[in-house]
């Protein structure tokens, strides 16, 4: 996997968890009688298993804890509460799925060490303009605990890297595709964008004709409902099995050409505030919901830096103090006159250590923040300190800058990047489905 790359998936992640993330203080081991009556304590019962996933299992208490953050974040979203009953079996086939993911990731290797936690819950804190103890203070103050925070952050990067490896990084455009992508554009003239909310009925691998037929009654149960004037984003923390569900399905702007082929077709033929018909995919069935449509601006001259760099790999074997190490060396060999080029092509653990490093011409958004905000801040000629990224430490030379009108290679980019995308959602929603429909989940009920 070559370095540059407009993948800025992992950053959004981060930001949302930050957003959405929360927990519940402990419940008291006894609830103490109103004053006058038996002193007594009345113990609670002993926390029972609400699913068995795999080898592992889900207790009443992990439940209700989400519940609980599940309900302040409806609130805060001015959402109308489903009934108990209809969030909790929602909230537990998510915690079903993303154990099942979390078990997969331990058994294949992915681990996020202390020092990249803290760096991501740092990267958090600054986002929101604050020092790390003055957002510890307003997590307290909101009712979070920091420890469940991290522990909160540590699963999504974990399931940002599973999706990567799983997914992402199996998915290619080929120069044929884009090719197609933009003559289909050129035909078609300006692309829309649409802000739309989705709800997902998924139908299991291998169902039956029986189960999709009561899947497409639920569906249309749904859509009725809908249409009855019943809120979209109750309707879809009610029912909706998308990953999204808790945020009313909310998908946010999309470009027509990020969408699948399904609905962009149909949300070319809807108004702002209409809902679609059931439609039908390898996945599911789904509804969607147009907020709102435009057309879209795209900029064609923009600030491109040339730069090049040596990227040394952490793992297993090369801690991140080892490769900071190294590239604190190789950086004062440059400094005393080796050939940047040469320590590359010896050094670097990129797949531009064949050209020296040379990256090329970039335009903003084509590498990770932390490269590109290090990459911004230097002059040409000049060779940055160690920089540590998600791909381990880099040595970066900016070796010139221009303005540079690249509607053409913009236009390739942007087809690319909406053809990777529209590619990886398809594939994710079928990896998960039969991820899911893999592993042995055993329900339990209890009084």
């Amino acid at each position: 996997m070559t370095f540059k790359t407009v993948n800025r998936i992992f950053s959004a992640v981060i930001l949302i968890a930050s957003l959405v993330s929360g927990a519940a203080h402990a419940t008291d081991a006894v609830d103490l009688k109103p004053s006058g009556a038996s002193t007594t304590p009345r113990v609670k019962p002993v926390d029972g298993i609400v699913a068995v996933v795999n080898d592992d299992v889900i207790t009443r208490h992990d439940l209700d804890v989400r519940y609980e953050r599940a309900v302040q974040q409806l609130k805060a979203r001015n959402t109308a509460l489903p009934p108990r009953a209809v969030l909790e079996k929602q909230l537990l086939e998510r915690m079903i799925t993303d154990r099942i993911q979390l078990q997969l990731a331990a058994q294949t290797g992915i681990r996020v060490d202390a020092a990249q936690l803290d760096k991501a819950v740092e990267r958090i804190a600054e986002q929101n303009k604050l020092t790390l103890p003055q957002f510890q203070a307003a997590l307290k103050k909101e009712g979070i605990e920091f420890d469940q925070f991290r522990k909160d952050i540590r699963d999504e990067i974990i399931l940002t890297r599973l999706h990567e490896r799983e997914v992402a990084n199996k998915v290619n455009v080929s120069e044929a595709e884009v090719d197609a992508y933009l003559e289909n554009q050129a035909k078609q003239g300006q692309e829309d964008e649409y802000n739309l909310n989705h709800i997902l009925i998924r139908i299991p691998e291998g169902a039956t004709t029986e189960q999709i037929q009561k899947l497409h009654a639920r569906a249309q149960q749904v859509l009725d409902l809908l249409n009855k004037g019943d809120d979209f984003a109750q309707v879809s923390a009610s029912y909706s099995d998308a990953p999204n569900a808790l945020e009313g399905g909310a998908m946010g702007w999309r470009r027509n050409s990020q969408l699948p082929t399904l609905f962009a077709d149909v949300l070319s033929k809807m108004k702002p505030g209409q809902l679609s018909e059931i439609l039908r995919s390898s996945g599911g069935f789904h509804i969607l919901k147009l907020n709102d449509k435009r057309g879209q601006d795209v900029n064609t001259v923009v600030k491109q830096t040339h730069a090049r760099h040596i990227l040394i790999k952490t793992n297993e074997l090369v801690s991140a103090a080892d490769a900071k190490n190294r590239l604190l060396q190789i950086r004062e060999r440059i400094l005393n006159g080796t050939k940047f080029e040469d320590m590359a092509r010896q050094y670097s653990d990129d797949g531009s250590a064949a050209k020296g490093g040379d990256l090329g011409w970039l335009s903003p958004g084509e590498t990770v923040p932390e490269f590109e905000h290090a990459m911004d801040a230097l002059k040409p000629g000049e060779i940055s300190q160690p920089i540590q990224s998600p791909f381990g430490y880099h040595l970066i030379e900016v070796l010139g800058r221009r303005d540079q009108d690249v509607t053409k290679e913009r236009q390739r980019v942007l087809a690319r990047q909406a053809l990777r995308e529209r590619k990886i959602e398809s594939a994710q929603e079928d990896w998960l489905r039969q991820l899911r429909d893999s592993a042995y989940v055993e329900y339990r009920t209890q009084e």
